[in-house]
């Protein structure tokens, strides 16, 4: 099978491994395993250069790991493939998606600014206030980069979300022929996890697999103060989506998006199953140490948040600031299940380890994103430690 390179339409990209560049997949940023440093933010104006003035600045982004060889969820990517778009069609990426795909779906409540959307009456975020430890109404943090809007700044509603999950449930029509929307859920890339266990991820959507067999499509998004789920299982004819605007909101989609009671009551399917499991101090011992992951914030800066896993009981426990923070149990080799500090058995997310060449653990994915063991690399040391540790990174 024939795969595209990225400089077959952007001869001059890259990041800062030059081999990398020159070798990377346009499946490869769609399945989320292109390799290098996914959580840039960086803020490259409003006007409508502002894509090709941010994949101009990805030639800093580190690269984690080989091109195509592990999942990693990567913003970065996705607002390449923005890029892409804006290079073939010779339009904005935002005009493209208005004219190529809502108008046609008749998506009339859905658009990248706010004057798209006549007589819209927006849900205003709500996020944790580390003053008082409650949640506040919080207006400035709805805006989000033009140079990310292909990563997660589309504007929905619940009903538009349901014509949407029609449209690939069904058979496409005018704008896509019911084979290409197969494809976009076939051949997946590298697996892992990404709160639940993925089988790998194709075009953009997560694959998901289930203890009865049929696949579950799905997809999610986080920013400050929003938080939303969509999933489909396709051979039950099931979708559901979910859109909060409080970041108290991901305990809702913890019960609909990474439990199976929705899956369970509609579509008669659950996940895999995770029994945990109690380790030895010398078999959690390869999983033990320090680990770090970077963002680069909206003004370049890059953001250094660091953790540590110890052995506690049979488990491994997160620790934070000197704080214990999570406790992850074994289910199976190298994945592993968020249970409660208390000692209960309510399953949380999943997340899982992640093997160098050498055979040693070299990574945590957590949320999607890779923590590397034994601290940060040398291409971001230096920057700036973050003062909070999020797991549920931005627009995952």
């Amino acid at each position: 099978m024939q795969l595209t390179l990225i400089r077959s339409y952007l001869p001059g990209f890259r990041t800062a491994d030059a081999a990398a560049s020159a070798t990377v997949t346009v499946r490869q940023i769609l399945n989320h395993s292109a390799g290098w440093l996914g959580d840039s933010y960086l803020d490259t104006g409003d006007d409508a250069g502002a894509l090709a003035r941010y994949v101009a600045a990805m030639d800093r982004l580190p690269q984690l790991t080989p091109p195509g060889r592990v999942f990693a969820y990567n913003n970065a990517a996705l607002s390449l493939a923005g890029r892409l778009i804006e290079v073939v069609t010779r339009r904005p990426y935002e005009e493209e998606v208005r004219q190529g795909l809502l108008d046609p779906l008749r998506l009339t409540r859905s658009g990248f600014f706010l004057d798209e959307i006549p007589g819209a009456r927006v849900a205003q975020p709500h996020v944790y206030d580390r003053a008082t430890g409650g949640i506040v109404v919080s207006p400035e943090s709805w805006w989000i980069p033009r140079s990310i809007h292909p990563a997660g700044a589309l504007i929905s509603s619940a009903r538009d979300q349901i014509r949407w999950a029609r449209f690939h449930l069904g058979d496409g029509g005018r704008v896509l022929s019911g084979r290409s929307i197969r494809a976009m859920r076939s051949r997946p890339g590298p697996g892992g996890t990404l709160h639940v266990e993925l089988d790998g991820v194709g075009v953009t959507w997560m694959l998901r697999p289930t203890a009865e067999g049929p696949t579950v499509v799905q997809h999610g998004g986080d920013w400050a103060g929003q938080h939303s789920g969509f999933l489909m299982v396709p051979a039950r004819g099931f979708a559901i989506t979910v859109l909060t605007n409080s970041d108290t909101g991901t305990r809702l989609l913890d019960d609909l998006f990474v439990g199976d009671w929705a899956l369970r009551r509609f579509a008669g399917v659950g996940n895999i199953p995770a029994p945990p499991l109690k380790l030895t101090d010398a078999e959690l011992a390869p999983y033990v140490g320090r680990y770090s992951g970077q963002t680069i914030d909206f003004d370049g800066t890059v953001y250094t948040g660091e953790f540590e896993f110890v052995a506690d009981g049979g488990r491994l426990v997160l620790m934070f600031d000197g704080q214990a923070r999570d406790g992850y149990a074994f289910y199976r080799k190298d994945y592993v299940v968020d249970l409660p500090l208390s000692g209960g058995t309510e399953e949380g997310p999943r997340a899982n380890f992640v093997r160098g060449p050498d055979g040693t653990v070299q990574w945590f994915r957590l949320g999607g994103r890779l923590a590397r063991r034994g601290g940060p690399s040398a291409a971001t040391r230096g920057g700036r430690r973050a003062a909070t540790f999020n797991p549920r990174s931005l627009l995952s």
